[in-house]
């Protein structure tokens, strides 16, 4: 981390921004190790209640795709799946709406400030150290 801090610095950047939502022990690991290099942690979304957030990232045009759960929390049918409304709807009581808790991660492939979308496919489903992941292709790399 320190030498990706350095590069940052290099190019006067001054403000590390992070996506966390109220997890308190993951804010102050990052305050922790951001503290004396000079880099700022900045946690725009802090607080907003992720039912809320989620659908407000869907309205605003963001795309994205689940590229990995827990399977404890989640069943593996939510691997690939896009995230929209229809997977809110489906989500499992108690799973947070953005995977606060580790119980998703996704890949964002459009956004309104994106000059273009990103074209993928999904690739091999594998699991591993006990999350299911699926392989995101870019579509041009598949062509070379």
């Amino acid at each position: 981390m320190s030498q990706f801090v350095e590069s940052a610095k290099a190019v006067n950047i001054e403000y590390f921004a992070f996506g966390d939502f109220f997890l308190d022990d993951v804010r102050s690991y990052r305050e922790e190790n951001l503290t004396g290099t000079g880099i700022s942690p900045l946690f725009p979304i802090w607080g907003i209640p992720t039912d809320k957030l989620s659908r407000e990232m869907m309205r605003s045009g963001l795309k994205a795709v689940i590229t990995c759960v827990d399977p404890k929390k989640l069943p593996q049918e939510f691997i690939g799946r896009e995230y929209n409304e229809a997977f809110l709807e489906d989500l499992p009581e108690g799973v947070d709406p953005c995977g606060e808790n580790g119980e998703f991660h996704s890949f964002v492939f459009d956004a309104p400030n994106f000059a273009r979308p990103i074209e993928i496919s999904l690739g091999e489903v594998v699991k591993r150290d006990g999350f299911i992941f699926v392989d995101i292709v870019e579509r041009a790399a598949e062509q070379a």
